[in-house]
């Protein structure tokens, strides 16, 4: 038999590989800035507060929609949760920059409370250093229908059960 997968055996992995999408195929990008770089200032409290463009693709079969969690893990006080978006409809593969900050923004989903206390997107901000920023995408085979507003423990203790695929970018930020 060698080392070369037999016939039936590769048309196991590709069946399943079709169902459940490959591990490595879902990928979080955006035109702003590139993985492990700094983040411009336009999308940061120093400049415009703006959310990022971001695109992905590579959903896995049976994606019912995404969720989007930005945070910063070197916060002073603990992570710090810039932005939480759920229930974003599959169909989409971007978001523009400047999401308005409401509770259900016109290409879809639902917007919760970032550790700022608002809706929506809440720039880079760090108080000293360089701080990171993780963009996460979670392909989900549900949608979590919870209530606007709900704030990242809510949304993640929704998901349990339910994640297909992760992709992060991780941009980084400094104040000037």
């Amino acid at each position: 038999m060698g080392r070369h997968l037999s016939t039936t055996a590769w048309a196991i992995v590709c069946s399943i590989l079709a169902l459940t999408g490959t591990p490595w195929a879902f990928e979080l990008t955006s035109p702003a800035f590139t993985a492990g770089t700094e983040i411009p200032s336009v999308y940061t409290c120093q400049g415009r507060d703006i959310s990022p463009p971001l695109s992905w693709s590579g959903a896995p079969a049976g994606t019912k929609s995404l969720v989007l969690v930005c945070e910063d893990p070197d916060a002073p006080l603990g992570t710090w949760v810039h932005w939480v978006y759920y229930d974003i409809p599959p169909s989409l593969s971007r978001l523009p920059e400047g999401i308005p900050k409401t509770a259900r923004p016109p290409q879809g989903g639902t917007q919760g409370k970032s550790s700022f206390g608002d809706l929506g997107y809440g720039g880079p901000c760090p108080p000293w250093g360089t701080h990171r920023y993780f963009f996460r995408l979670y392909a989900l085979d549900t949608v979590l229908g919870i209530p606007e507003g709900a704030k990242k423990k809510q949304v993640l203790e929704a998901m349990k059960g339910h994640v297909l695929a992760t992709a992060e970018l991780m941009g980084t930020y400094k104040k000037k």
